[in-house]
C-alpha cells in the first residue's frame, strides 16, 4: 500500500458498526469484527499508517469503550508482528495489550530448569481481561531485566479476573479489570526491552491519539446539526471554534502518519507526543464547546451523546498531560533549527 491507498475493508467496518449500533456489548461486538477479519489493519510504518488510524477512529466514532478493546487488539497483533511472534497464538485469538505498571505492581517470570515460563503477580487496568482469549503484558525477569513481554492464554489456570475495583462510569464498558497471576503458562515474546525499544513503541502510541480523535466526532457531529437547525449566533461560533481544533488536530495526524511511513525505523517520539497533546486539547475544547452551546439536553436525553461524553473524558486521561508537553519541550530544546518554519 502507498500514503494514499486507503484500507479496502474501511468501508465494510464503518457499515459493520452501524449495523451493530446498539446491539450487544463491546466484548461481543469485538469477537464479531475479528470473525469478519475486520481487525487486520495495516501496520504502523508500512505506507498505509493513516487507513490504519482511518480504521480506529471509525471505531472510537461508534464507540470509545469498544474503541479501547479494539486498540488494544489490533496492537497486539502489530507487536507479535514486529517481534516476529505471530504464532504466539491461534489466528482466531483475541488480544488485550496490558502494560501499565503503578508502584509496587509488577508481574514477574519465573523460568523453571527446563525452561518453562510462569507469570505471578498483580496486572491492573487489562482492558477486556474478563473477555479476551490472550493478553500480551509486560512483565519482569528475576534478575530485574525488562519489561519483557509475554503472551498468556486467558482460559486456563492460575489467573483470577477482579472487578473489585473497577467503578468506572465514563468507559466502563472497556471492563478495564485486575488480573492476578499465579503460576500461569506463558510464553516469552522477544528480548527485554524490546516492547519499548522498538519503533512501533511510539508509532502505536499515535494510533490512540486517532481514537481520541475518533471519539471527540460523535460530540463534534451533534453540534453540527444542531446549529443547522438552528443557527444561533454563539453556537455558530462555537461550531467555528471546534472546527478550527478538529482541523488542525486531522492535518496533524496526516503529517505524523506521512512522516511514520517515510522513517519506519526512526524515533517517533516527537511527532507522536506532538499529535496525542493536539488531540487531547481538541477534545477538551470540544467537550467545553458542545456542552456550553446545547446544555444539559444531549446529556440526558441522547444516549449515544452521554456515552460518548462520559467516556472521552477517561480515555484521554490515557495521556500523561503535563509530563507529556514537559517531554515534547525537552526533545526541542535537542534541535538547533527551529521546528515551526512554514
Amino acid at each position: 500500500m502507498n500514503r494514499t491507498e486507503p484500507w479496502p475493508q474501511i468501508d465494510t467496518l464503518r457499515a459493520t458498526l452501524t449495523r451493530m449500533d446498539g446491539e450487544g456489548t463491546p466484548a461481543g461486538q469485538l469477537a464479531e469484527l475479528v470473525a469478519l477479519g475486520l481487525d487486520h489493519l495495516p501496520l504502523p510504518g508500512s505506507g498505509a499508517t493513516l487507513a490504519r488510524w482511518q480504521a480506529l477512529a471509525a471505531v472510537a466514532r461508534h464507540d470509545l469503550s469498544l474503541a479501547k478493546l479494539y486498540e488494544g487488539h489490533t496492537d497486539a497483533l502489530a507487536v507479535l508482528q514486529e517481534l516476529a511472534a505471530g504464532d504466539a497464538a491461534p489466528d482466531d485469538a483475541i488480544w488485550g495489550t496490558w502494560a501499565a505498571e503503578p508502584p509496587g505492581q509488577r508481574v514477574l517470570i519465573d523460568i523453571d530448569g527446563d525452561g518453562r515460563v510462569a507469570l505471578r503477580g498483580h496486572k491492573p487496568w487489562c482492558s477486556g481481561a474478563a473477555s479476551v482469549s490472550h493478553g500480551l503484558l509486560t512483565a519482569w525477569l528475576a534478575d530485574g531485566s525488562g519489561p519483557q513481554l509475554v503472551a498468556v492464554s486467558m482460559r486456563q489456570g492460575g489467573i483470577e479476573v477482579s472487578a473489585q475495583h473497577w467503578c468506572a462510569v465514563g468507559m466502563a464498558d472497556s471492563a478495564s479489570l485486575d488480573v492476578r497471576f499465579d503460576k500461569a503458562p506463558a510464553r516469552l515474546i522477544g528480548k527485554p526491552g524490546d516492547y519499548l525499544q522498538r519503533p512501533g513503541f511510539w508509532q502505536g502510541g499515535a494510533g490512540i491519539a486517532a481514537c481520541w480523535y475518533g471519539g471527540t466526532l460523535t460530540l463534534a457531529e451533534a453540534l453540527h446539526q444542531a446549529v443547522a437547525a438552528r443557527p444561533e449566533p454563539f453556537r455558530l461560533a462555537a461550531l467555528g471554534r471546534i472546527d478550527v481544533g478538529l482541523r488542525a488536530t486531522a492535518a496533524l495526524l496526516r503529517e505524523t502518519a506521512i512522516w511514520i511511513d517515510v522513517h519506519p525505523t526512526e524515533d517517533a517520539s516527537t511527532v507522536t507526543l506532538r499529535a496525542r497533546q493536539s488531540a487531547e486539547s481538541t477534545a477538551r475544547l470540544v467537550l467545553d464547546e458542545v456542552g456550553r452551546a446545547l446544555g444539559a439536553t444531549p446529556f440526558c436525553r441522547d444516549a449515544r451523546f452521554a456515552r460518548a461524553a462520559a467516556d472521552l473524558p477517561v480515555y484521554i486521561r490515557q495521556s500523561h498531560a503535563e509530563r507529556d508537553f514537559a517531554a515534547l519541550g525537552e526533545r526541542l530544546t535537542q534541535r538547533k533549527e527551529s521546528p515551526w518554519t512554514l
